[in-house]
């Protein structure tokens, strides 16, 4: 089944165009590419103050020409909705405004999706386009202690969200990926605990091991502040945990869900809208 380009109420003012170059790749794991741009086009990139912050990248659709340069807000104004490029949401890992270049972390299933078989076929001098950054989440700095929980695709937003914690920081963090060849190096402060989980090959988003974690842990005292992000089932897990059966308060948590198994992104991002699709 063939699915629209999201739509969306952004617009190039909210969400202007940025054309960078690929400048080099870096595999992190056997399912995690490094994406590193920058170029002329870095100085149109307008940097945000949220440790989530994020871009949709624009994959223009092969069969369909497009004017050059590519004017992804003028291709929405003049071409029909089926001739949109597809986009594609991803978290900012790093940003590096004197070296005038950003990494993008992006994780990769052999030909499986639109993103990931860019990332890991990448090469020196490839366009990167994207509208943003977009960006909600900031840790709480009067929080007692942070509570973390993800799966691969939140990866990027969690490491850089616990790499911005003070060093005097307090937290747990429950990071879901395949197997322990997945594990990423995190710089993160001595009082936060990281707890990596392994699917060993049950597909991300069919198993338990995130929620059972996240429900059998010996929380630490105190006002905790979260940021929960992954796949929508878990995080629909993960809100029943945090509201019901801790009492949390709405203000204590960032939880989203970045993905849907089963659901390409066009199709998530619509059904967003829908019952089906509201996590809170």
């Amino acid at each position: 089944m063939t699915f629209l380009p999201a739509a969306s109420s952004a617009n190039r003012t909210s969400r202007p165009q940025v054309n960078l170059t690929v400048l080099r790749t870096e595999q992190l794991s056997p399912h995690m590419v490094r994406i590193i741009a920058g170029g002329p086009g870095f100085a149109d990139y307008a940097n945000n103050d949220f440790v989530d912050r994020y871009v949709k990248i624009v994959f223009p659709q092969p069969d369909v020409a497009y004017e050059e340069p590519l004017d992804l807000w003028r291709i929405r104004e003049t071409m029909p909705r089926e001739q949109w490029p597809y986009t594609r949401t991803y978290t900012i890992r790093l940003v590096d405004e004197e070296a005038q270049e950003l990494a993008i972390d992006f994780v990769v299933h052999g030909d499986e999706g639109l993103a990931g078989p860019w990332a890991l076929q990448a090469q020196p001098g490839d366009s990167l386009v994207f509208t943003g950054p977009g960006g909600a989440y900031n840790p709480d700095p009067d929080a007692d202690w942070h509570l973390f929980a993800g799966d691969d695709a939140a990866l990027p937003a969690i490491a850089a969200s616990i790499e911005s914690l003070p060093a005097d920081a307090r937290g747990l963090a429950f990071l879901e990926v395949d197997s322990e060849r997945d594990v990423l190096e995190i710089k993160a402060p001595a009082g936060v605990e990281l707890s990596w989980l392994f699917r060993e090959g049950v597909p991300a988003g069919s198993g338990s091991v995130l929620l059972d974690a996240v429900r059998d842990a010996d929380w630490l005292p105190g006002r905790v502040h979260v940021f929960a992000h992954g796949e929508r089932g878990y995080m629909k897990g993960l809100r029943d945990i945090f509201f019901r059966e801790h009492e949390l308060e709405r203000g204590q948590v960032s939880l989203s869900g970045y993905w849907a198994q089963g659901r390409v992104e066009d199709q998530f991002q619509a059904e967003k809208k829908l019952p089906v699709g509201q996590i809170l």
